[in-house]
């Protein structure tokens, strides 16, 4: 190849030009037909992820979830602990823990709280049943919280457009801990509603938590004693205690009448 005469007169070498030979082009075109099925793919199997993970496939989780615990439920019969005896061989605090866990379970799966307090203190005694129905209820709040935060909070919040739906989301997003204490005191507030209304808005898992163990307290060992001292219903304690459970009741009740007659009246 002849050399190029540069301006100063002297003689550079001229650069080789980069050639494609047909064998590396055979090689490229072939590297192609076979990137396209796995493109194909590979876009297949991101339209199925996002496919499962769009709000409402997991809102319908959830809703799968909570249907096949509450099957579980209907098949186990746990109101069955208030007449049957622990199985032999686990007692104690071994027992209580246990039963904290499946407390948890059923709470989630819209067993009522009354029924499993109750049987907390039929087996296990005031003290031991109450601490033992207060870790099942925070242990059921969280999980619950979880599941509709994780599960059921994207379906859900843009569905909040009534007027008390959006002043509902609007305190317990703004005054979370003051509200979830009011809602757990108040006897009238289901405890499976006030956990998945709680996950459905922006407050935050630990004052759920804290609301949840410090609200509970009154009414779960109310319901602890009772069980207790169910065999002796003339008892000073088994009277007081529902007592404690139907003052409550009948001021919720009261409250309840008259804030609707209030606003039938406006």
């Amino acid at each position: 190849m002849p050399a190029a005469t540069n301006r100063s007169g002297g003689t550079a070498m001229a650069t080789p030009r980069a050639t494609v030979t047909e064998p590396a082009l055979a090689v490229s075109e072939s590297a192609l037909v076979v990137s396209q099925p796995a493109l194909a793919r590979r876009g297949f199997a991101a339209r199925s992820v996002a496919v499962l993970l769009s709000p409402y496939a997991r809102l319908s989780l959830l809703l799968l979830l909570l249907a096949g615990g509450a099957g579980c439920v209907l098949a186990f019969a746990p109101q069955q602990l208030l007449t049957r005896q622990l199985p032999p061989g686990i007692g104690g605090l071994a027992a209580a823990t246990v039963f904290a866990a499946g407390y948890g379970l059923c709470t989630v799966a819209f067993v009522p709280r009354p029924l499993l307090n109750l049987a907390a203190g039929a087996l296990f005694g005031s003290p031991l049943g109450l601490t033992s129905a207060l870790a099942g209820t925070v242990f059921g709040a969280g999980l619950a919280f979880v599941l509709g935060r994780a599960l059921g909070q994207d379906a859900l919040r843009p569905l909040l457009r009534g007027r008390w739906l959006r002043a509902a989301d609007g305190q317990l997003s703004r005054h979370g801990f003051r509200s979830m204490l009011a809602a757990r005191l108040f006897p009238g507030v289901p405890f499976w509603a006030a956990n998945y209304c709680a996950a459905v808005s922006r407050m935050r898992l630990t004052p759920f938590l804290l609301a949840t163990a410090l609200g509970s307290v009154p009414n779960t060992a109310a319901y602890a004693v009772a069980g207790a001292r169910a065999s002796a219903p003339t008892s000073p304690a088994f009277l007081i205690a529902m007592a404690c459970i139907a003052v409550p009741a009948l001021a919720g009740t009261w409250v309840a009448w008259r804030k609707r007659h209030h606003l039938n009246g406006s």
